[in-house]
């Protein structure tokens, strides 16, 4: 017998194909419900059925590993997937201490910088919007932010 390429069978499948070239004939091989061994001899036409529906397997077979998730889903991987982790408690607290160093430092800069840091940072406005609304240039605006920056380095590194 003429020797196929071993495809990898579903579960479900319990015949075998096989081809005899030197007596030209096609044969299926299974076990019957009691375990016995058959080998029946087939038209060309009907192992060419089971020959499509075989791959057509393998297809699925193929589809299911590479889409299909196999893991089991526990509390612990679920959180490393989400996409909005809570944070823990510790970076909470350095979270808000820093929030609040910011806040403060933020309240020692002269009033027009802090008032433009405010509208940059917190309204979300850009530096054409701002320089529109107090009716001065972008370029002044761009300064004033730059040695706010500057200043709220330097008081945050104390």
């Amino acid at each position: 017998m003429t020797e196929r390429p071993k495809r990898r069978k579903c579960k479900d499948n319990p015949y075998t194909l096989n081809y005899c070239e030197e007596k030209n004939i096609y044969t299926i091989t299974f076990k019957d419900g009691r375990g016995v061994k058959h080998e029946v001899e087939v038209s060309r036409k009907i192992y060419k059925a089971f020959d499509k529906f075989e791959l057509e397997d393998l297809s699925e077979l193929n589809e299911y590993d590479r889409h299909i998730e196999h893991s089991e889903i526990f509390e612990n991987n679920m959180n490393s997937r989400a996409m909005d982790k809570p944070l823990s408690l510790e970076d909470e607290i350095i979270r808000k201490t820093t929030f609040e160093e910011l806040k403060s430092a933020i309240e020692m800069l002269p009033e027009v910088q802090k008032q433009r840091i405010k509208k940059y940072y917190f309204d979300d406005k850009n530096e054409y919007q701002i320089a529109k609304e107090e009716n001065t240039t972008q370029q002044a605006v761009n300064k004033s932010l730059n040695l706010a920056r500057i200043k709220l380095k330097e008081i945050l590194k104390k």
